[in-house]
């Protein structure tokens, strides 16, 4: 088998801690790493697929309309290629369809998720040796022994980038930056400033998908936490705060109530939301700027006709 699995056990009892320091807060909030249980990866498998979510068909568009050119540049063949957030593995198989890398290596914080698409992976891929690694990359990790230092290409298409704030931001490039070493290279996808009104309706879907998405984080703390509290009291909601670059994805309390929580309440008012996410959005040249700060230096950049989505190759930057 081509397959090795290595499980860092990122979520151990970490959600009851996170839930319990979030509900006390105010305003009350939650970092959308929870989202990716099994289910919740199930579900941002189907946001990927709804009309109004443009991400991944503009993404698929621009590497399509310039495979040749991004093939050129990155140079995969006989590298280590890593992808953070691999999710269900499909948009590697771009790279993989047309270049040799020596290893690949998945990583995603859900084990199911990623144990299923790693070995669809391999299956596919009977001669390339895939070492999946399962862990939170917010937190300081480092990659198994296994995984050569040299010539890494970390690929990080459709990146959660936009969940950080600007030094969290900083931190996870950063970190990025030091595991790729001084031959390293990052091939990422980042979001662009847009239409409020796109914004607005590619996180509102008519089907309710992402909404699903949103409540799901409340089914999966009332079954792992054994939490006392009504998901059908709390409503989805997204919007795009324009002063601050970033969508916002809260959960709102319907009415008043209380949840209860391990051996603690939590009064909710109505109208009181827990703040589930952030999707910060950036021009070409803020994300440059920011990759810059973060260690990397901007090889090229290709965008869609209507600007909606880049795709940004940087290399590790000398002093």
């Amino acid at each position: 088998m081509n397959l090795q699995f290595h499980d860092y056990h990122p979520q151990s009892d970490d959600l009851r801690r996170c839930v319990m320091t979030g509900f006390a807060g105010s305003p009350k909030q939650l970092p959308p790493k929870f989202f990716y249980d099994e289910e919740g990866s199930r579900l941002f498998a189907q946001i990927c697929e709804q009309p109004e979510y443009y991400v991944p068909t503009v993404e698929r568009s621009i590497f399509e309309a310039h495979a040749q050119d991004i093939m050129r540049s990155l140079g995969l063949d006989g590298c280590t290629l890593i992808e953070p957030g691999a999710g269900c593995g499909r948009k590697v198989r771009f790279l993989l369809d047309r270049a040799s890398p020596a290893m690949y290596v998945p990583m995603d914080i859900s084990a199911e998720h990623l144990r299923g698409s790693a070995q669809r992976l391999a299956a596919d891929y009977p001669d390339l040796p895939i070492h999946a690694v399962c862990v939170d990359h917010t937190k300081p990790y480092e990659l198994p022994d296994e995984i050569p230092a040299e010539r890494r290409v970390f690929f990080y298409p459709g990146s959660s980038l936009g969940n950080f704030d600007h030094s969290e931001a900083i931190r996870f490039l950063q970190d990025l930056r030091g595991k790729a070493g001084v031959q390293g290279r990052l091939l990422i996808g980042v979001d662009t400033k847009k239409s409020v009104d796109v914004l607005n309706r590619a996180y509102n879907d008519e089907a309710g998908v992402t909404a699903a998405f949103n409540l799901n984080l409340l089914h999966r703390i009332r079954q792992e936490l054994a939490a006392e509290l009504e998901v059908e009291a709390f409503s989805h909601q997204a919007f795009y705060n324009e002063s601050r670059g970033r969508i916002e994805m809260h959960l709102v309390s319907r009415r008043d109530q209380w949840v209860r929580v391990v051996d603690r309440q939590f009064e909710f008012k109505a109208g009181e939301s827990i703040h589930t996410e952030n999707s910060y959005k950036y021009t070409p040249e803020e994300f440059q700027r920011l990759a810059w700060e973060s260690g990397w230096a901007s090889e090229k950049v290709w965008l869609d006709p209507l600007d909606y989505f880049s795709v940004h190759l940087l290399k590790s930057r000398q002093g």
